[in-house]
């Protein structure tokens, strides 16, 4: 799996063209596999919905993406408090046939991403930081990421939040926690 984004131009807009057109004529013509799935909870429900699509015709240069067997549409629309917000995702992949297992793939690398995104606010206070200016943020976040490897890598039997706090405190734990020693 590999999300399609704004960075690879020509087949983010191809593979958005492609279901645009295959949904506004009802899938005619198109053999495309779909999976559909409700989770309910804390208030709110999210219907996420699968299409996987085998023909790569219309993709520009298809074979620059080596096993590349698929292009899937996820869309994900959330009911929260009388509110309903719908996010589009765009997909190549190495799946074929079935959406489901495409589906779920996606909704793997999106928890896989949240828990991520929910440590770094959580233990580094990411989304407290007020920097905003040129490459300060990406670089910070790539050292606040490292630093979750590195904390997460460590044998002690704390928590995250608790190496860190200890590594501030200790300058040869914060030693150990560097450079890989138990």
């Amino acid at each position: 799996m590999l999300a399609v984004k704004d960075n690879q131009p020509p087949l983010h807009a191809a593979v958005a063209d492609y279901f645009e057109t295959a949904r506004a004529n009802d899938f005619a013509a198109v053999p495309v596999s779909t999976d559909e799935a409700v989770d309910a909870g804390h208030g709110r429900s999210e219907v996420r919905r699968c299409w996987l699509v085998a023909d790569l015709r219309t993709l520009p240069e298809p074979p620059r993406w080596r096993g590349l067997r698929g292009i899937a549409l996820v869309e994900a629309e959330r009911h929260h408090g009388g509110q309903v917000s719908c996010e589009r995702r765009y997909d190549i992949t190495s799946l074929a046939g079935a959406a489901r297992p495409v589906a779920e793939a996606v909704r793997a690398h999106w928890g896989i991403e949240n828990q991520l995104h929910w440590v770094l606010d959580v233990t580094l206070r990411e989304d407290d930081s007020r920097v905003r200016r040129d490459h300060a943020p990406a670089n910070l976040g790539t050292l606040r990421q490292f630093s979750l490897s590195l904390l997460r890598r460590h044998p002690a039997p704390k928590s995250v939040k608790g190496k860190r706090f200890r590594a501030a405190l200790d300058d040869n734990f914060r030693a150990k926690v560097v450079f890989g020693q138990g």
